[in-house]
């Protein structure tokens, strides 16, 4: 499936890993899921990343959030490499790392970009609600490492936004103020939230966090 858009559904699919074979509905279950994809095995920048995901498995699951990595290579493959990434980063890689040999959810997924590689995936970032729609994605160049703290501050938004009339303000952290939603006229905002409604401009309206 070509450009996977933000709240489209995204696509189930069967593939191997280190873990067993992944059916990816089944194995998300009612969770949410961050799926991040690699160009290849032994790779450097990945090595960091993959051992990064497994420190922060706590910060995940506070927030009801499995993470499975891709790459391109086999089962076997896998394995050597996550005893390298245990080895380096001092930690424990746990979560699934699916073989994607034939390429099969690559594509699906649109990693393949051919006019950066016709041969790898690029190193994207899909985070999919417990509706199995796309939520976010964020695609990386090769030579920088993503950001995993910036990851759960958007699903900390996603989860916040999605549950109060409210919208994440720049570089916003939990705990800070959020933004009203524009549709909700002041008078009913001051009600609405009841911690106090503060009018910069008519349409710039802050509250405290509602669930702290």
């Amino acid at each position: 499936m070509a450009n996977l858009r933000l709240g489209d559904t995204v696509p189930d699919f069967t593939q191997a890993s280190n873990m067993g074979e992944i059916s990816f509905y089944d194995w998300a279950g009612d969770s949410w899921v961050v799926l991040f994809s690699h160009p290849a095995d032994y790779t450097p920048v990945c090595t960091t990343e993959l051992g990064e995901v497994s420190k922060l498995r706590p910060e995940f699951e506070k927030r009801n959030v499995k993470t499975i990595a891709l790459s391109v290579d086999g089962v076997e493959s896998h394995n050597g490499w996550i005893g390298d990434i245990n080895e380096t980063q001092n930690t424990t890689v746990d979560y699934p790392i699916l073989a994607d040999e034939d390429k099969k959810v690559s594509d699906l997924y649109d990693m393949i970009h051919p006019n950066a590689d016709a041969k790898v995936t690029v190193r994207t970032v899909f985070v999919i609600d417990p509706n199995k729609k796309l939520r976010l994605s964020i695609t990386y160049p090769p030579s920088t490492g993503r950001n995993f703290e910036e990851i759960l501050r958007v699903i900390d938004s996603l989860q916040l936004t999605d549950q109060y009339s409210v919208a994440t303000p720049v570089n916003w952290k939990q705990g800070e103020e959020v933004v009203v939603a524009p549709s909700i006229p002041t008078e009913e905002a001051k009600k609405k939230f009841p911690k106090g409604v503060t009018e910069i401009k008519p349409y710039l309206r802050m509250t405290p966090q509602p669930d702290k």
